[in-house]
């Protein structure tokens, strides 16, 4: 045993020598650096220009923070505790006398975006329908505000020529879908110009209205609105354009807002196949045709 170990941890002549040399090596590696820094001379550095300005950065910050943002907000609070009150018609009222009234410039950035749509302000308590008037808002405002009579009853405000002002009071106005135009849709209360040209663009692709309650179909009338406008309507269903599905193209339906493209392609495929439609029972036979659809395209079929 104690052979093998003498065996294992003895070393050659030659081997001795690499083992020295290499012990010389790691010697001079380690000692290298340790001379460089001796014989180097020490840098110093100096602080004294950057502490100078770091003092005067400090300063303007100082001064800056406390004027331009806490003076300032403190008259933002002053202006918005303190707002000067008179009265005022909520309709087209430039933005120089809300800012006197409190109001901030998101609040009147909403208000002129309602104007620009068509909103008109009737009464006293349209202004509650803004989003950003709050009830604390509008009960500081609402003593205040003095909206024309010609407002009332759907009243509406034109302009002439010369500049002279007419006002119509459309009491009660009730107005038919199929038969208006975009400035008689106008009279109805809660529709604006953007409003009426979407109702007019709809009723051509439609063919007509068979029932006002097809309004709710329109871009931009939800439930709410819908519900505002619905003793203002009428539907007369005589002007009604009808489709006939036995002779109609596909370029002269494409264009229908109740069928998709491939609803339009499975009725004129199934006419090919199966011949002319006898009546919408046929229709029922189409797999894609649904009873919600043929119930809305019923009453605009003849065959």
């Amino acid at each position: 045993m104690f052979k093998y170990l003498t065996e294992f941890f003895s070393f050659t002549r030659k081997e001795l020598n690499g083992l020295l040399v290499f012990c010389m090596l790691l010697l001079i590696v380690l000692l290298v650096p340790l001379a460089a820094s001796w014989f180097r001379s020490q840098e110093t550095y100096d602080f004294s220009r950057f502490k100078k300005e770091i003092a005067e950065f400090r300063a303007s910050e100082i001064k800056r923070s406390g004027h331009n943002y806490h003076k300032d907000y403190e008259d933002v609070e002053a202006l918005a505790k303190a707002p000067v009150y008179f009265r005022f018609n909520p309709n087209q009222l430039p933005e120089a006398d809300w800012q006197k009234l409190g109001l901030s410039k998101k609040q009147i950035r909403v208000i002129k975006n309602y104007e620009a749509k068509g909103g008109k302000f009737w009464k006293k308590e349209d202004l509650k329908r803004i989003y950003s008037i709050d009830a604390l808002m509008y009960s500081k405002l609402e003593p205040y505000i003095n909206i024309p009579e010609e407002y009332h009853a759907y009243g509406r405000v034109t302009e002439e020529g010369g500049g002279a002002r007419k006002y119509f009071k459309n009491i009660a106005v009730v107005v038919d879908l199929n038969s208006a135009d975009s400035a008689t849709l106008q009279t109805v209360r809660g529709i604006g110009p953007v409003l009426a040209s979407r109702i007019v663009r709809y009723r051509d692709r439609l063919g007509g209205f068979c029932r006002k309650e097809q309004l709710r179909e329109v871009y931009g009338i939800d439930s709410v609105r819908y519900s505002s406008l619905e003793g203002q309507i009428i539907v007369n269903s005589g002007p009604v354009r009808k489709l006939n599905f036995n002779t109609a193209t596909f370029d002269e339906i494409k264009g229908y807002p109740y069928l998709s493209y491939k609803q339009m392609n499975a009725i004129i495929q199934y006419r090919k196949q199966h011949g002319p439609y006898s009546g919408i029972n046929d229709l029922k036979k189409i797999a894609i045709l649904n009873e919600e659809i043929l119930r809305k395209i019923a009453p605009y079929l003849i065959f």
